[in-house]
């Protein structure tokens, strides 16, 4: 390919380099688990292609972009991961088995479920817990040791943390049967979701890079690939975090998130918000900040889309940073079943 060389058609592109305006189009910070996945052979395959890659058509990237998640949801090749080792195992092995080898490779470290819960940071625990029934949360805190129980029980809001504390002093024997769907619970919810970067497949992994996306490029791409691909856009979709999933955090997660937003990249996000989202910000502010914020919001005047889906964005990437370090969690669903 001659470096000047517009080019107009995608069937004059080589393999390698397609995934040079592939990586090229999703960037840096997007594209970084893809770079991250190649062999050192076609690291210098690729890098060779967009050192000698010419002009190439917007219309030429969206095709290329659309081929590339197309063949993520269709593709022959072999991929190993750990969702395909999950596959394969299921279908000689009980699920109870198959849990139990994904979790021992995954971790954390620990030989039972209750010594693997000791390895959880508290507040991680801790706000997967808070959407658990008390009763449940007293068995659990029962069977892990007391210095790890007593900064999880600290992480609580103050009436959660009585409301458990009075049941686990009148807990009883625990049923065998409760115990084992307690641990089960555990293993196939909460230790799937603390190792969910460990066993990223396609699609994960393509939801990853959506999120990364600015809103526009984001529903450019998403609306391309629902009219071409529409189960391969309801998966993405699926697996995507975003500003409208906030809706999900509990009070105490929404204020330690309001305490880490610069108040301006707020005001402007809430702008383009509905009255519910708007409204489990204010209800969980003071009175007077919360006032202060729908002044700013309302004296802002017209803000355009694109200011909105910025700061929106600002807002995801701070909760989902702090959800890493454990602060706060964060839940696609809005599963509140009860297990015990």
């Amino acid at each position: 390919m001659m470096a000047g060389k517009t080019i107009v058609d995608a069937n004059e592109l080589s393999g390698a380099e397609r995934a040079a305006v592939v990586m090229l189009a999703l960037g840096e910070e997007n594209g970084k688990l893809l770079w991250e996945s190649f062999e050192e052979d076609e690291l210098r395959e690729i890098t060779l292609a967009i050192t000698k890659l010419g002009s190439v058509t917007a219309e030429v990237v969206e095709q290329l972009l659309y081929d590339f998640v197309k063949n993520l949801s269709s593709t022959g090749n072999i991929v190993g991961s750990v969702e395909s080792a999950r596959r394969f195992l299921k279908n000689i092995l009980p699920d109870d088995k198959v849990a139990t080898i994904l979790e021992d490779i995954r971790g954390p470290a620990g030989k039972t479920m209750w010594d693997k819960l000791a390895n959880v940071n508290e507040r991680t625990l801790a706000g997967y817990l808070r959407h658990e029934h008390p009763q449940t949360v007293a068995v659990i805190l029962s069977r892990i040791k007391a210095e790890h129980a007593a900064r999880v029980l600290a992480a609580f809001p103050e009436r959660m943390a009585e409301e458990v504390m009075n049941r686990m002093l009148t807990l009883g024997p625990v049923q065998k049967d409760v115990l084992d769907q307690i641990e089960q619970t555990l293993r196939t919810e909460f230790m799937a979701t603390l190792n969910r970067g460990a066993e990223k497949d396609t699609f994960e992994a393509m939801a990853e890079i959506f999120n990364n996306f600015d809103r526009q490029t984001e529903r450019r791409f998403m609306d391309t690939l629902e009219t071409k691909n529409p189960t391969a856009a309801e998966k993405i979709k699926s697996l995507m975090f975003v500003f409208e999933d906030l809706i999900r955090l509990d009070n105490t997660d929404i204020q330690v998130l309001l305490r880490h937003l610069d108040k301006s990249v707020l005001a402007t996000a809430l702008k383009g918000a509905d009255e519910k989202m708007q409204a489990l910000f204010f209800t969980n502010m003071s009175e007077r900040a919360a006032m202060i914020l729908r002044d700013d919001i309302e004296i802002m005047g017209p803000v355009r889309m694109r200011e909105v889906d910025t700061a929106q964005q600002r807002v995801v990437e701070t909760a989902k940073r702090i959800a890493e370090e454990g602060e706060i969690y964060l839940s696609k669903t809005n599963d509140d079943e009860v297990i015990y």
